[in-house]
């Protein structure tokens, strides 16, 4: 039994080991406050969502599949739930009726495996009703072929031949054992039988001709013929032993991976409905292929900021279609920095399959997403803070290749105006070059302003918006760079107009 819902054609494998940047991307995108919303307070849904985030592809057709798959989820929370709520069933069966098939004897394992099979069919059973129950609300591929597959794997026939193999196994008429005898006349090729399934009446015992069988029985103090007696009987079952204990450990991978791999589509769930509280708007982008540059937003929102003050947050509106670069300048505390990590946190929710923080959202996918955000100063004085950016680029452009994408924020602002500026101007040269796209917040006028003079046509300028009085909208519109970023606003802010 296959699960399919993350991928068309293979099983959903988390990574234990993040990739060299997501400590970075945690970090600069407040990811965590995403996995906790998405967890729910659940240790293992938040593993799961920062596997799935961090699993993100690039491929356009998974992408589909996954946006497929989670609008039937969001289209039917109960029944997804119910879904999962069996498999949390199986983690509290297993943990408080049957820790797992224990013993090296063949009896115990037959034991231990009758038990848990016999638990384990009792939950199918549950997922075929569901199946039966609500098959046709669904319209996604990944849950058309998983309810098509409980139903042709699971129908009563297969649950008529599994109850009555376990009925079996138990030998509540005793074992039937078939042997040869091998060299020295001792036996071999032990074979467990199937019983004669015919019962005969009172009077066809008594009448009958006596059986050719010969019989014994042991005496009930007689330990070492009770020990060779099930020794004998372990031979008979040693094959029945292990065949069933592979049919347990098939049937608790299966419920393994679809607790994996539903795990994400619940923590969508989640993270939706905190959403919804708030009338924040979601949806499923439209990805474009990563040689593309396609960026049409209306409403981006930074979904962790939305989440973090538990109300509705500005969005913003901005085409930069056919752009390799676009650059952030404006008023201080006017929202640059925020719309920068909702580029960022869209970018990772599109590739992993997810619904984003946005009102409608068109994008290329990148083969691989980077930060390059302003740090605090180092403590132990080992490096200055000019040098540990730097040293921080040149890991980053060791792994940098066409149609990936960047984030700076604030970067190569350590030192003066002019250096500054053409550190940033022969770094973001050198990557647009190299067809990475580029997003730069930055106050750097000089590095802004060579840009906007360029007759280069693939950049795009962002300034937030500042009124008359100093209010900050927290939006962006275009426009081209300005000499100052309103800190006096701010200084007037916090020792008062007459200072």
């Amino acid at each position: 039994m296959k699960v399919f819902l993350m991928y068309r054609d293979q099983d959903f494998e988390p990574k234990r080991q993040l990739p060299p940047q997501g400590a970075a991307l945690t970090e600069d995108l407040e990811l965590d406050t995403l996995f906790h919303a998405m967890a729910g307070g659940d240790p293992f849904l938040f593993e799961m969502a920062k596997q799935a985030v961090f699993s993100g592809s690039g491929d356009l057709d998974t992408i589909r599949y996954r946006q497929a798959v989670l609008q039937d989820c969001l289209n039917n929370p109960a029944v997804i739930r119910d879904l999962y709520q069996i498999l949390l069933e199986v983690i509290e069966r297993k943990r408080h009726r049957w820790m797992g098939i224990y013993g090296r004897a063949p009896s115990s394992i037959l034991g231990s495996s009758v038990g848990m099979v016999q638990m384990f069919v009792d939950l199918l059973k549950k997922l075929r009703q569901i199946a039966d129950q609500h098959a046709r609300q669904f319209e996604s591929e990944g849950f058309i072929r998983f309810f098509a597959m409980l139903d042709e794997e699971l129908d009563d026939g297969y649950f008529a031949r599994v109850d009555d193999h376990l009925k079996r196994l138990r030998f509540r008429d005793g074992v039937l054992i078939s042997a040869v005898l091998g060299k020295g006349n001792e036996g071999a090729a032990y074979v467990l039988r199937k019983p004669h399934e015919r019962k005969r009446g009172l009077a066809e015992r008594i009448f009958s001709r006596p059986s050719s069988a010969y019989s014994f029985r042991i005496h009930p103090r007689d330990e070492h013929g009770a020990r060779a007696l099930a020794d004998l009987q372990d031979r008979g079952i040693n094959l029945v032993a292990n065949a069933l204990a592979q049919a347990a450990d098939h049937i608790d991978s299966f419920f393994d991976v679809l607790r994996i791999e539903l795990a994400f589509y619940i923590g969508c769930l989640n993270l939706a409905e905190q959403l919804a509280q708030w009338d924040e708007p979601v949806t499923f982008p439209l990805p474009a292929p990563a040689d593309e540059r396609r960026f049409v937003v209306r409403g981006l929102y930074d979904v962790c900021l939305a989440l973090t003050m538990q109300r509705r947050v500005v969005g913003n509106d901005v085409n930069a279609d056919a752009k390799d670069l676009v650059i952030i300048t404006g008023a201080n505390q006017g929202g640059k920095s925020t719309f920068l990590r909702s580029v960022g946190l869209a970018q990772v929710m599109m590739q992993c399959g997810m619904f984003v923080a946005a009102e409608s959202y068109q994008a290329s996918v990148c083969q691989g997403l980077f930060t390059h955000y302003r740090r605090e100063e180092d403590a132990t004085m080992t490096s200055g803070k000019l040098d540990e950016e730097l040293s921080r680029m040149s890991t980053l452009a060791d792994r940098l290749i066409p149609n990936m994408m960047v984030l700076f924020n604030e970067s190569f602002a350590a030192t003066n105006e002019r250096e500054g500026s053409e550190i940033a101007r022969q770094i973001t040269r050198a990557l647009v070059e190299r067809r990475v796209r580029v997003f730069f917040v930055t106050h750097l006028y000089e590095f802004a302003h060579s840009w906007f003079q360029s007759t280069m046509g693939s950049a795009l300028f962002l300034r937030a918006e500042r009124q008359a009085d100093g209010t900050r909208t927290f939006r962006l519109v275009e426009g081209e760079p300005l000499e100052t970023s309103y800190g006096k606003d701010l200084y007037e802010a916090v020792f008062g107009a007459a200072a």
